[in-house]
């Protein structure tokens, strides 16, 4: 029988090539996970003030419909009924972080909610919520 050449080469790779890789994925890791984190914040903030866009029409539409006055106060239930069904909005009247965009007034933009407002000061300024401040 004929025996096989004994290798001359290793084949794989040390701890010290692996501990590289890691540590250079872990560095690309750092850079990106913040920048993931401020799109997600700002991303929930354009959730909002599209939610105080719908709120705003679905309060135009029951005034209308329902011959409401300036001024005139609306529960949420008047003016979820104008929303498309089965959405978070429709069904609880509050925003993605839970908190109620409450009663609305016809011919009166509605507001940010003070506490989504709080949570997402870092990645938002007042001219971001302009005119729904």
């Amino acid at each position: 029988m004929k025996e096989l050449p004994s290798a001359k080469f290793n084949h794989g790779f040390t701890l010290v090539e692996i501990m590289i890789v890691v540590s250079i994925i872990a560095m690309l890791a750092a850079l990106a996970v913040p920048g993931f984190l401020r799109a997600r914040k700002r991303s929930q903030a354009s959730r909002i003030i599209n939610d105080l866009r719908l709120i705003d029409s679905a309060v135009d539409q029951y005034a209308i419909e329902n011959n409401k006055p300036t001024g005139a106060a609306l529960a949420i239930s008047d003016w979820t009924k104008y929303l498309k069904a089965g959405t978070n909005l429709y069904l609880t009247g509050t925003d993605i972080f839970g908190n109620t965009y409450g009663a609305q007034t016809v011919d009166s933009l509605p507001s940010v909610p003070t506490a989504s407002k709080t949570a997402l000061s870092d990645v938002t300024d007042n001219t971001f919520w302009s005119p729904y401040n």
